[in-house]
């Protein structure tokens, strides 16, 4: 399956591109899926046809969903409240209704994390190309990073290891007097860990990639290089850049040349690092299926290689493995690296990642890093007293 997700700054006109592209994929004979988490059913707007939780056909080979977030919260926390109900009694918690639940900040992302897991699982239909209309690009960042970190937070709160442990919980009990959290909190605990895993994998999956749509100008040019970077800094491959109303030649009025102008100098600039497809301004907001033909957005085509962190083994020269991060853009003065256990902190201007290390690099000490060729080179030095000796 082709996972296209789609986003860019605000305003630039990412829904429609994506409704756009989506129907491009189901006119060139794919079974074609659009998803859109956006309450306010702007993917509604652009294909001239309503869309909600139940997927609903149109145009020819062309689906469109777009998840409740409304319900999905509610069904997920009280399943978390059912399933933990043991620890919330010994702690006399009382238990919520689910009349009384509203959304919280976020339950639009969740809804559409959940959604496009369920997708990738067949619970939808099968399907040949997925669109994805993700938020603006700082919270589809956030939402993209978000399965490895609640897995991450998950195994340090209730750890995997510690389930071995459940045949001894009814003594435990007896000694210490209280009950003990039932097995059903590792349970579900572990169930969680697979869904969030089933996610995270369909992030990384050969046939899934970002692209990134803005409207050219001097902010955007911001918006990409910045994005590019999260992007990179997570381990998701970027698919391109779609420039957004790009205006016509000609024309003689002085404003509309100094806008042009503008738009040229980021076109350039992106030509350079991105594959970039140009797409029409229409001289009005496009809406129905006619005006997103009229767009001729970029088919989803291949995905790009998965971007890759190797570690190069220098000890012959320099006693050192090498462990290089690509960070496209980076500077060095914004970046930050921090060795914890285990576990590598990188910062990278405003985005941050805890990633594991290599097994071969857990026993090792950092010796230092540098920035080159748009690459973070992260230096080891290989511990003797860890290390296997030889002869």
């Amino acid at each position: 399956m082709r996972t296209l997700l789609i986003t860019g700054p605000g305003g630039a006109g990412r829904t429609t591109l994506a409704a756009a592209t989506a129907l491009a994929a189901a006119r060139a004979g794919h079974r074609a899926l659009v998803l859109s988490a956006d309450p306010q059913d702007t993917l509604g707007t652009a294909l001239g046809t309503p869309t909600g939780p139940r997927p609903s056909a149109v145009a020819d080979g062309l689906t469109a969903l777009r998840p409740d977030p409304d319900g999905s919260f509610r069904d997920d926390l009280l399943a978390l409240q059912e399933h933990a109900g043991s620890a919330l009694d010994l702690l006399g918690a009382d238990r919520l209704d689910g009349e009384e639940l509203t959304p919280l900040p976020g339950a639009e992302e969740l809804a559409l994390l959940r959604t496009l897991r369920a997708v990738g699982e067949g619970a939808h239909g099968t399907y040949d190309t997925v669109v994805v209309d993700l938020p603006a690009a700082p919270r589809a960042l956030a939402l993209l990073a978000l399965p490895e970190q609640l897995r991450r937070y998950l195994r340090r709160l209730l750890p995997p290891e510690r389930q071995a442990a459940r045949a001894l919980r009814p003594v435990l009990g007896r000694l210490a007097g209280v009950p003990v959290p039932a097995a059903s909190l590792y349970e579900n605990a572990a169930r969680w860990d697979a869904r969030l895993a089933a996610a995270r994998s369909l992030l990384d999956a050969p046939g899934t990639s970002v692209r990134l749509v803005v409207e050219p100008g001097p902010a955007a040019v911001d918006a990409v290089a910045r994005t590019a970077l999260g992007l990179a800094l997570h381990g998701l491959r970027l698919d391109g850049v779609v420039a957004n109303r790009v205006l016509p030649e000609g024309g003689d009025a002085p404003w509309l040349a100094a806008l042009r102008a503008q738009q040229h100098k980021a076109l350039a600039e992106w030509d350079a690092a991105h594959p970039t497809h140009r797409v029409p301004h229409l001289g009005q907001d496009p809406r129905g299926l006619d005006d997103l033909v009229a767009l001729r957005p970029a088919a989803p085509g291949p995905a790009p290689a998965p971007l890759d962190w190797p570690v190069t083994d220098a000890r012959a020269e320099e006693s050192r493995l090498i462990w290089t991060i690509p960070l496209p853009g980076a500077v060095r003065d914004d970046l930050g690296l921090v060795r914890r256990g285990d576990e590598l902190v990188v910062t990278a201007g405003p985005f941050r990642r805890i990633v594991s290390l290599p097994s071969a690099l857990r026993r090792c000490t950092v010796s230092g890093a540098g920035l080159r060729d748009g690459g973070l080179h992260v230096r080891f030095t290989p511990d003797p007293d860890l290390w296997p000796r030889t002869r």
